[in-house]
């Protein structure tokens, strides 16, 4: 048994992690990636093979990344620190949770300027800045959709204003702890994105092209899922469960001890699943219904489906386009959010640890440390736009060294780990003391399958594998 306690509290219930887990692995990609990349790679056939990459490889690593947490009961580094040594292994298994600390922090510092857009384009669809008051017209969209993107980062003043609110946001729930934070924070927002979620939901199915939507994300087109769409696949269901940077570990270490890792596990990676389709089929309805193609990204969601929006009708004198664009928006910031949370957690907790501080200076510490890092983001859309070097500018040099190299190395080795460095009796006795065919699968896969999947996304991440 785990002898181990948490410092930090735990989590009031089974409710409470899955909502908290699921709010980390719901972020951006979610909506302004997954539904593009299932349409273009042959729709129902993609996600197919999408799901059975989750199971086979996503879950097996999110198992790993709970369990490890929970068997430390610290933050990622002293976890590994701590089950590497009981385990007779070398104690710099740490620095791989010293990496996924590392990580979220970069992460969160690039993170954060997109999710500051998302704030800003809450106020501009409220205040109909996407509609042209002055024409005739019952609803007309605003030529210059587009500009009001480009307004907005190409002024680094803004870009800072919205930055540094997002950030204080996240910094105001991690400060104040996990049940009095993190958990009521958690079930806040969650239940609110779902419900907001659904009601774009209805909206798109009664005033959008719904079934256009439907068709292109899963009528199954076999004959357009390439290697290349399994690779792609294959990425996305590994990128979209958070794992590879300690925010799934750190959360781990709150969970009770009475609670089912596996049953919470696959409630997760169902809700992930299921939001990601539904956004989905709300921007693709908008987006067919107004003629426009579908992409992936900022154009998207920044242009494109402002576009969409604001040419929808209204419903009364005021509920029009710009009204339910404020929602998707509200929507998207929440998504942002929740996950903010979870990356600015481990490094929080790794500092109370480490130097013994209240959890008020440990927060304000990485609050500043991410703003300041975050500055180079901002400014790489203005400023320092001209400043290129390797990949690109800051922002995307940044972006590259997370997503390309730091989360697939780092998920790699927390699931070697897992499966071959803590003794398997230790793992038994987390997940299943009969070792039973859910628990041998699970150790199959992560010490077999799941490895070999990962190696496979970071050699085509850095552009050694294209299929």
């Amino acid at each position: 048994m785990n002898n181990r306690s948490s410092l930090h509290g735990y989590w009031s219930s089974r409710f409470s992690f899955i909502l908290a887990v699921a709010g980390s692995a719901v972020g951006l990609g979610n909506i302004w990636k997954f539904p593009y990349i299932a349409g273009v790679n042959g729709g129902g056939a993609f996600v197919l093979v999408y799901l059975l990459c989750v199971f086979l490889i996503g879950l097996p690593i999110l198992v790993s990344e709970i369990l490890i947490g929970r068997m430390g009961r610290r933050n990622p580094v002293a976890s590994m620190r701590h089950l590497s040594l009981e385990s007779s292994s070398l104690p710099y298994w740490q620095y791989v949770g010293l990496a996924g600390v590392l990580s979220g922090i970069l992460i969160l510092s690039f993170y954060s300027v997109i999710a500051g857009w998302s704030l800003s384009y809450i106020f501009k669809s409220f205040s109909h800045s996407f509609i042209d008051s002055t024409s005739t017209l019952q609803n007309p969209i605003i030529n210059n959709v587009e500009s009001i993107f480009d307004n907005l980062i190409n002024d680094w003043k803004i870009m800072l204003f919205w930055h540094t609110l997002f950030l204080y946001m996240t910094f105001c729930v991690v400060a104040r702890g996990i049940k009095g934070g993190l958990e009521k924070a958690i079930r806040v927002l969650m239940p609110l994105l779902i419900l907001l979620l659904i009601g774009l939901l209805f909206y798109s199915i009664f005033n959008g092209d719904f079934i256009e939507s439907v068709y292109f994300m899963f009528a199954p087109k076999f004959s357009e899922l390439t290697a290349s769409g399994v690779l792609i696949a294959l990425g996305h269901a590994f990128f979209t469960l958070s794992v590879g940077m300690g925010a799934i570990m750190a959360y781990g270490a709150y969970l009770p001890s009475d609670l089912s890792i596996g049953k919470i596990s696959i409630a997760v990676v169902f809700a992930d699943t299921l939001i990601a389709i539904i956004a989905g089929l709300v921007i693709f309805s908008v987006v067919f219904a107004n003629g426009l193609d579908p992409e992936q990204g900022p154009g998207l969601i920044f242009v494109s489906l402002p576009m969409a929006f604001g040419s929808m009708p209204f419903l009364g004198n005021w509920l029009g386009g710009g009204f339910f664009a404020g929602i998707f928006f509200c929507l998207l910031s929440l998504a942002a959010w929740t996950s903010a949370i979870s990356l600015m957690e481990p490094a929080v907790a790794w500092l109370i640890e480490k130097f013994h501080i209240d959890r008020f200076k440990a927060a304000l510490i990485i609050f500043l440390i991410i703003w300041f890092v975050g500055l180079g983001n901002v400014f790489s859309f203005n400023l320092l736009s001209e400043f290129t070097f390797l990949q690109g500018t800051i922002f995307d040099n940044l972006d590259y060294l997370t997503s390309n190299i730091m989360l697939p190395i780092g998920g790699l080795l927390i699931v070697i780990f897992a499966g071959w460095i803590i003794k398997e009796e230790r793992l038994s006795m987390q997940l299943d003391k009969s070792k039973g065919f859910y628990f041998k699968l699970w150790l199959f896969l992560s010490k077999y399958i799941a490895p070999a999947a990962v190696l496979i996304i970071f050699v085509s991440s850095i552009g050694i594998l294209s299929l």
